[in-house]
């Protein structure tokens, strides 16, 4: 028996809901729920961005909330069909009031991509990968 992989949500924990909610809305991102609740989401290709109240997460979870580093082992990433919708994609982010943590560049893997950060320090990357080819709807194929 095993788990099947129905990766279906990444709940971000968020200082200030609203803020976050204007930043993903800016993005251009279909939002869903109803915020009163204290959590809110934001559909993507596949799956779905939950933003919650980073100390409502902590507590959730039963951990006591703590300062988050500015690098936590994880990067989501948004990958394009081009480098410039990559640079296109940064530029909007930045407009938005993400902050540029690496301005995009070719890659040694072959691709290109660079990072932005979300108002509360999520690590986004946008990146066009030829080995990932974009499909009409949003999901790629990992072929190698």
């Amino acid at each position: 028996m095993g788990i099947e992989p129905n990766f279906t949500i990444v709940t971000l924990g968020v200082a200030d809901l609203g803020r976050s909610m204007a930043f993903y809305s800016g993005l251009g991102w279909e939002q869903r729920g109803d915020p009163s609740a204290g959590i809110t989401w934001f559909r993507t290709s596949g799956t779905w961005i939950g933003l919650f109240g980073y100390d409502e997460l902590a507590a959730d979870i039963g951990l006591a909330p703590s300062a988050p580093a500015e690098y936590r082992g994880i990067t989501l990433a948004l990958n394009f069909g081009t480098e410039d919708e990559v640079d296109a994609a940064l530029a909007h982010a930045v407009a938005t009031g993400a902050r540029l943590v690496k301005p995009a560049e070719r890659a040694v893997w072959g691709g290109y991509s660079g990072y932005f950060a979300d108002p509360d320090g999520h690590l986004w990357e946008a990146a066009f990968a030829p080995g990932f080819p974009v499909s009409a709807d949003g999901t790629i194929t990992i072929t190698d």
